[in-house]
This record gives C-alpha cells, sequence and structure tokens, in this order.
C-alpha cells in the first residue's frame, strides 16, 4: 500500500508540473520572472517561475513540494534530475537558480561556485535511506549484510548469493547459487559519493580502490544514470543488487538489505531509522555534513542528508531582485510546509536543532547586501 501511495503522490508531482509548466507564461529566470508583493499568505499570488537541477535522491519530494508550492504560491519550479554532479556544475555556471546535491560542496567546488560573485549556500531538506535493494527468486525477507560485505559484493569479490561471507550473516536462509549482478550509478551522484563513504567506512579495499567521491571507477558491474536508472537495472536482471533511495526502492517494490550500523546492529531501512541519523547529528556552522554511519543503536547506517543549493547574495552572482524573493520563498517552503510533507515519501524531515540552523541561513540570504523581504 505504501508503494501505491508513493507512486500516486510522486504521478500527481508530475503531472501537476508538467501541466504548470504548459500553461504558464512567465518569463524565465533570465527575464527576472513576474512578481506581486504578496506570497501565499495573501490574495495575489507571486507567480513567476524558478529552474533548479541536480540530485535524483530527493527528487520524488522535490516534484510534490513544487505542485503544491505553485498551489500556495502560484509559481512554478521546474526541477530536474540530473544527477549531483550535473546540479552542482550548472548552479555553479549560473544556469540554474538553485541547485541540488546529496552530497556537501568539496573546497574546489566551493571556489567555483565563488567566482559567480556570491559565497555558496548549504540548504538541508531531508534526509533518506540509501537502500541496498536486489533481485533474487525464492528470497522474501531482507537479508542482512554488514558493510564489508557489501563492500566486497559491490567491488566483485562475492560473486554468488550463497557465498560463505553472505550465507554466515544469514542463517537458515536458503540462498540461491545464483551469479551477482552489480548495478551502480554512471552518472556523477551523490548517492554514489554517500554510499561509497559507508563501504570505505569498513573496507580498506574499498578506501583504497574505488574510494569516495561523485564518481568512482567501479570494479565490475553495470551503469545506469539516476536512482530511477539503478532502480531499472536491478528491477529488469535476476540476481542483480543496486544501491538505491527508499522511495524508488518502495515504489518498485524491492526486497532491502537490514544493514549493520556503527553499534554492530542489523536496522532495516525506514522512516524512524532514517530520522534516527539526523536526530545523533551535530552539524557544523556551514551546514556542510554527513550523516552516513551516524552513531545510535536504532539508526539505519546508510542514511543521507540532501541540500539545496543557493548563493548567500543571489543578486551579485546575477540574480534579479524578484527571482531572488522567488527563491526565498521556495526555501521557506521546503523548511516550512514542506517538512510535514516529507514523511509521506518516506523522507525523513529534519530534527529541529538542523531546521533551526538551516532557516537562520534562509532568513540570511540577500539581495545586493540587503535582506530579502518575507512573503
Amino acid at each position: 500500500m505504501r508503494s501505491k501511495n508513493l507512486l500516486a503522490l510522486t504521478c500527481c508531482a508530475v503531472l501537476a508540473l508538467a501541466a504548470a509548466a504548459c500553461g504558464s507564461n512567465d518569463s524565465n529566470p533570465s527575464s527576472g520572472g513576474s512578481s506581486s508583493s504578496s506570497g501565499s499568505g495573501g490574495s495575489a499570488k507571486a507567480g513567476g517561475t524558478i529552474n533548479g537541477a541536480g540530485a535524483t535522491f530527493p527528487q520524488p519530494v522535490y516534484q510534490e513540494w513544487a505542485a503544491r508550492f505553485k498551489e500556495t504560491n502560484g509559481t512554478t519550479v521546474n526541477y530536474q534530475g540530473i544527477g549531483s554532479g550535473g546540479g552542482v556544475a550548472q548552479f555553479s555556471a549560473g544556469t540554474d537558480d538553485f541547485g541540488a546535491s546529496d552530497a556537501p560542496l568539496k573546497v574546489d567546488e566551493i571556489a567555483t561556485a565563488k567566482k559567480k560573485g556570491s559565497d555558496p549556500v548549504h540548504v538541508p531538506t531531508v534526509l533518506g535511506a540509501v537502500t541496498v535493494s536486489y533481485n533474487l527468486d525464492g528470497v522474501q525477507q531482507g537479508l542482512k549484510l554488514d558493510g564489508k560485505t557489501a563492500a566486497d559484493i559491490f567491488l566483485g569479490k562475492v560473486k554468488k548469493w550463497n557465498d560463505p561471507e553472505i550465507a554466515s550473516q544469514n542463517s537458515g536462509v536458503k540462498l540461491p547459487s545464483d551469479n551477482i549482478t552489480v548495478c551502480h550509478r554512471s552518472d556523477s551522484s551523490g548517492t554514489t559519493k554517500n554510499f561509497a563513504e559507508f563501504l570505505a567506512d569498513y573496507s580498506p579495499a574499498w578506501k583504497n580502490g574505488p574510494g569516495v567521491d561523485k564518481e568512482v571507477k567501479w570494479p565490475t558491474g553495470t551503469g545506469a544514470k539516476g536512482n530511477d536508472g539503478v532502480a531499472g537495472c536491478v528491477k529488469q536482471t535476476k540476481g542483480a543488487v543496486g544501491y538505491v533511495e527508499q522511495a524508488y526502492a518502495l515504489q518498485n517494490k524491492f526486497t532491502t538489505a537490514a544493514v549493520k550500523n556503527s553499534d554492530g546492529k542489523y536496522v532495516e531501512p525506514s522512516l524512524q531509522a532514517t530520522a534516527a541519523a539526523g536526530t545523533n547529528a551535530s552539524p557544523p556552522e556551514d551546514l556542510r555534513f554527513s550523516t552516513i554511519n551516524a552513531k545510535g543503536a536504532d539508526t539505519y547506517p546508510i542514511s543521507a542528508v540532501t541540500f539545496l543549493l543557493v548563493w548567500q547574495d543571489m543578486c551579485k552572482a546575477g540574480m534579479k531582485p524578484n527571482q531572488a524573493k522567488l527563491v526565498k520563498d521556495w526555501l521557506n517552503y521546503a523548511l516550512g510546509p514542506g517538512q510535514q510533507v516529507a514523511s509521506q515519501l518516506q523522507y525523513a524531515p529534519l530534527p529541529d536543532g538542523i531546521k533551526t540552523k538551516a532557516q537562520a541561513k534562509v532568513d540570511g540570504l540577500q539581495c545586493n547586501g540587503q535582506a530579502i523581504a518575507a512573503s
């Protein structure tokens, strides 16, 4: 039932976005859009259009937010899931009004973004689980996997499902001798970086081999673009395993592994276990942080926070005042009403401590050195 509800919500969001895009006469970001003085709280709506691109990990929830934001504010949010790497590149180039990434910007990426005339700002939005999903006949319940075994699978060292390394953690489960086919991302991906970070924490061979980045040199497997692409690879290939965000796993009715966390407990991906990772996080002032392998007995260890990226002074980065205000309204929606929507799509809302810090970042956004008025 949750999978059907998820698919219905996501489809509604996509249809709403398509209708808004076809019916809108608003100008594009380069012309500044159109805006009235009132937002969601007034009789007139702001209107206009803003564009963003990046991570596929939060795409289902961002599309649902966009559909609802259109209803309340009259503003169309065109969001394209092209992968975190593509989103960072387009944001830094000024192609889009905002970017999205599942991994915080690296030092060199920050330097590149600053060339637009302002500092980039990280605004965390939600947390989601990166599942180890698989397609294996006869195994109806989630297998147990620790980090080392997961790494050995994706390194190509564990080649069959009945390998002793898997069997030793799954007493009583009849494992077939099917070959394992690894499905992985082919694009530059924050989901890849988060998954690789988890593997590297438990496997020196992974840390010193493929390493941790948005793109890695995969020792084995089949590449596919986006979370939806990896999900499609798993769904279409018997014996396949891949790493996909939970919303996509639920939509495809995948069986997912219970993964051993840093407290030594095998935990299944769930909304509660994902939320626990955020509760135990202590982000720095710039909010560039990770929740991978967060502590806590009830924490799912591959829980990741995702970010929207904007400029501290949007107008100095080339944006017109009306457009900057629409972006700020969108961020306020994400941290306000949007948080209530997140759990319906199996994303964990931000814990209060992190949300307060994120809201402070949004409140401090500027246009030519001046605060941007709230709607």
